[in-house]
């Protein structure tokens, strides 16, 4: 059970790094491709989608290292 956990560990936290490279800093995805960084825009689409599924494999990986911790 003890090596499951830690697998999976592994794998969140590579694609958290993943997911906080993409997300670049201030810029967001939109001006890596051409589009005006310049005024601040709420996040919205791809943007918004990253930004979720960063925070919850966060909490994901948390919880989960916790229950290593006590196991």
């Amino acid at each position: 059970m003890k090596n499951i956990i830690n697998i999976l560990n592994i794998i969140i936290s590579i694609v958290i790094v993943t997911l906080v490279l993409i997300q670049g800093k201030g810029a967001g995805l939109g001006s890596a491709w051409g589009g005006s960084g310049e005024m601040y825009q709420t996040r919205r689409g791809v943007e918004k989608v990253t930004l979720q599924l960063t925070v919850a494999l966060i909490v994901v990986f948390f919880i989960l290292s916790v229950i290593n911790l006590f196991s």
